[in-house]
């Protein structure tokens, strides 16, 4: 009965995520974009896929990975040992992101950089700051620093560098912390995190999230430096043409053997490194066991089915509407059409929904979940409607980055070290798979309209998403602070009269 409740409220999510998007879209399809009937069933029948792999990815993740992160994490700390804890950290990064699906989407959109090496390159920064993240965890460094110090190095990279890999760099930092990832990611740091008795120990634990998306970042810039290829073909988008329902169903039929295997291959090291490990060290109960491997196959299910979606119905027609849009008398709608999808499209991300969770856990309540959730929707729409403008003005993706950075760390020190922690995390997690599977092809059809650089323009998008959090969820923490003290002083106050004392308001105030 439980687990028929838990099917049920997931798939009841992924309706509620998906459909707003679909609306929107059925709106500007039906009464002003002209688009071809066959290209719009595809996309129905995509959106169909999405919400129930969605779904059922989303159960996957609450039942086998953020279990195989928890008991693995527990695992690592038991041994108190730190070279253990550093290698395993590294392993499990590298393998949990080339599993990632947001970064699959992304990858086979980049033109001239090989898919496998930038999967390769970015799941091995990933690896190499979940190691940097157990070590800020156990040695207790402040993250404003530590943040401080890496984005510095990020922007004087950044200024060197390929100016096609800049806004690829930044999206790759977006990307790799989603759906996947994060549940994975987060129950290893509380694991590591209660090694310590501290009071912070818990607070220390967020910032995860923020750090692994740093090292995709600097890997592909560097990556930039070293890897020859002519970035200005192309982009990889495949637009399918459907002349009858038959060829829309023979597209689907198509590419499903090909996703079952990619994310079979993607699934498998995760799949292979927790058997090895409950065989040697976890040695969990059959039914614990039984459990996990049936999440793991719900996440295959999910996995395939939604990637199938995106990538022939829901980005093809985001492509074609951005570009129909922009050649048309509409091409003023693009920014608020942006802004509105932003707002919505944020509750399609299943990470979100993890870490608000978290949040509102570890937090006891003093940061509600749905105070998380219209903060990310304010962030989310705002950074859609500049990447509009970022799109339609062809300003670097460099000078916006630089800007919101210097912002959101000089917040940093102004606000609770927790606020930081819990921004810059909600930075990595709103940038997830609906971003890069129709906003970002909304965005590339957009430039390759107007005659525009898809690589300098189009890409950027996904690292706006991933920006925009670290300023407005820090500002929220810092009116909440405010406001905090404000009550306490009001409390302090009041607690000094006495019992029979009348208290004058002029005084309380």
């Amino acid at each position: 009965m439980k687990h028929h409740s838990m099917i049920r409220d997931k798939m009841r999510e992924s309706v509620s995520a998906v459909l707003p998007i679909a609306a929107i879209v059925a709106m500007l399809c039906l009464f002003a974009v002209p688009v071809g009937s066959g290209l719009v069933l595809s996309f129905f029948l995509g959106t169909i896929m999405i919400i129930v792999g969605m779904g059922l990815f989303t159960i996957g993740a609450d039942v086998a990975m953020s279990q195989i992160g928890n008991h693995i994490g527990a695992r690592m700390t038991a041994s108190r040992k730190l070279w253990l804890i550093l290698i395993l950290s590294f392993v499990l990064g590298v393998i949990i992101t080339v599993a990632e699906p947001d970064l699959q989407v992304l990858a086979t959109y980049v033109p001239d950089i090989d898919t496998t090496v930038l999967i390769a390159t970015v799941s091995a920064g990933v690896g190499l700051f979940l190691m940097v993240s157990m070590l800020r965890i156990l040695f207790r460094i402040p993250l404003k620093w530590l943040l401080f110090g890496l984005y510095l190095i990020v922007f004087l990279l950044a200024a060197l560098s390929n100016p096609d890999f800049l806004s690829v760099a930044f999206d790759s930092g977006g990307v790799t912390t989603g759906p996947m990832t994060v549940p994975f990611i987060m129950a290893i740091g509380v694991g590591v995190a209660s090694i310590r008795s501290d009071e912070n120990a818990k607070s220390d634990s967020f910032g995860l999230i923020a750090l692994c998306s740093v090292g995709p970042i600097l890997a592909v810039l560097l990556l930039g430096f070293l890897y020859q290829s002519d970035t200005a073909g192309d982009s990889a988008m495949h637009i399918g043409e459907y002349l009858t329902s038959v060829d829309v169903g023979k597209e689907y039929l198509t590419a499903f053997p090909d996703y079952m295997g990619e994310v079979a291959v993607a699934l498998l090291p995760i799949c292979l490194f927790f058997l090895v490990f409950q065989l040697v060290s976890l040695k969990l109960k059959k039914k614990t066991l039984l459990t996990i491997l049936l999440g793991i196959l719900f996440t295959y299910l999910g996995l395939v089915l939604f990637l199938t979606g995106v990538n022939v119905g829901f980005s093809s027609l985001g492509y074609v509407l951005g570009g129909v849009l922009a050649e048309g008398k509409l091409k003023w709608l693009l920014v608020p059409i942006a802004v509105l999808m932003g707002w919505f499209i944020i509750n399609a991300e299943p990470a979100v929904h993890v870490l608000n969770k978290q949040v509102e856990e570890l937090s006891a309540g003093a940061i509600s979940e749905k105070i998380m959730g219209r903060t990310l929707s304010i962030a989310v729409a705002a950074a859609m409607g500049l990447a509009m403008v970022r799109v339609l003005t062809g300003v670097s993706i460099l000078w916006f980055m630089l800007a919101g950075y210097v912002i959101a760390l000089t917040l940093a020190f102004f606000v609770k070290p927790t606020f930081t922690a819990i921004a810059f995390d909600a930075g990595g997690v709103a940038s997830g798979p609906m971003t890069a599977a129709f906003m970002l092809p909304f965005a590339m059809g957009v430039s390759t309209a107007l005659g525009g650089n898809v690589m300098t323009d189009a890409f950027g998008l996904v690292a706006m998403v991933a920006m925009m959090p670290l300023i407005t969820v820090q500002t929220m923490g810092a009116i909440s602070t405010v406001i905090s003290g404000r009550k306490e002083a009001v409390q302090n106050l009041v607690s000094g009269f006495g019992e029979d004392e009348t208290i004058e308001l002029w005084e309380v105030s």
